[in-house]
């Protein structure tokens, strides 16, 4: 028992020896602490590919405030920031009176990114005539143009844009003013009346109408709908040899069958009803007259090269309501 209580007691004084070292050594070290402390702070040492660029004392909020940077940028219509190098943090000390550098770390990393903008251009012929800065200005523009009912609203569209120069955006009004285009109105014989052309198709089937084809076989067809270098083509041109009959293309009564002053030469319009009606022009030869009823299919003339033509053809087009539509949203849609 002795002998243990002596160990016991040759251990207390080994460390009470111990801690009056460590304490000597303590004493000074805390010392040395305060004085750095009185002239000296913690801090952060912001590099960017070894470069220095300042000191940060909250190096976490630097940097989600760069990520928030990179994400959307501080301009309108960013579409992101691409940054190729992050800054690289380094704890160190630094004396007190030196000023946090925050902002001047913030543009010198803004300066070395490069800024993608977002937005849209509307196009025409697939030439960008126009930019907004949303695809619903895009769509309400169009849109309008759709309502106004603008001949070129088929060959209008918008694609979205990205670019490292944020474009001159337009107003809608701007937009609308600048693009649209007023349908052509065609003057024919006060027989055959006047006309509108219509860009986008309609069912006919809502009028009680379906069409066939006024003619078979023994055909070409050799000029379409739409524009070309004369004008705006009002109908479709189907070549076959002088004198090859010609049909109705549906059932109605005949309004006009004669010769017109206006370039179809002879000429047949016949009424289906609920405004839809149909033409057949450059006729060598007419079967029918005004006020008679034809059925669809019936014979009502023959194929010829009468008023302006360069050839034998038959011109045939298709109205509703004063507009004209391309025949072959109807027939010979496949030629």
């Amino acid at each position: 028992m002795f002998k243990i209580l002596t160990s016991i007691k040759k251990i207390f004084v080994h460390l009470r020896s111990s801690l009056k070292f460590v304490l000597i050594l303590l004493i000074p070290a805390l010392a040395i602490i305060g004085i750095i402390s009185a002239f000296y702070k913690p801090t952060y040492s912001v590099t960017i590919d070894g470069e220095f660029i300042g000191y940060t004392d909250d190096k976490n909020g630097l940097q989600q405030t760069i990520n928030e940077y990179i994400e959307s940028g501080d301009a309108q219509n960013v579409a992101f920031i691409d940054i190729q190098t992050l800054p690289e943090y380094s704890l160190c000390f630094v004396k007190r009176e030196q000023v946090e550098d925050t902002n001047q770390i913030l543009e010198k990393i803004k300066a070395s990114g490069t800024t993608y903008y977002e937005y849209y251009a509307i196009v025409e012929e697939d030439e960008e005539k126009y930019y907004v800065s949303t695809k619903e200005e895009a769509e309400a523009a169009i849109n309008q143009l759709k309502e106004k009912d603008s001949n070129n609203i088929d060959d209008i569209s918008y694609t979205q844009k990205y670019g490292t120069e944020l474009v001159a955006f337009s107003d809608q009004d701007t937009i609308v003013a600048g693009l649209y285009e007023k349908k052509p109105v065609y003057y024919s014989s006060g027989s055959t009346g006047s006309y509108t052309v219509a860009s986008a198709k309609i069912d006919l089937a809502q009028y009680g109408v379906t069409l066939v084809q006024p003619i078979t076989s023994g055909y070409t067809i050799t000029s379409r709908f739409g524009t070309r270098r004369s004008g705006n083509h009002s109908g479709l041109d189907i070549a076959a040899p002088t004198g090859t009959v010609y049909r109705a293309a549906a059932g109605g009564t005949v309004t006009f069958a004669g010769w017109s002053t206006t370039g179809y030469g002879y000429c047949i319009k016949i009424s289906h009803g609920n405004g839809v009606e149909t033409l057949y022009a450059h006729s060598s030869q007419l079967y029918v007259s005004v006020g008679q009823t034809v059925a669809q299919g019936e014979a009502i003339g023959a194929v010829g090269s009468t008023g302006w033509s360069t050839g034998p053809h038959l011109h045939f087009e298709v109205r509703v309501n004063g507009a004209v539509y391309n025949p072959q949203y109807y027939l010979y849609s496949g030629q």
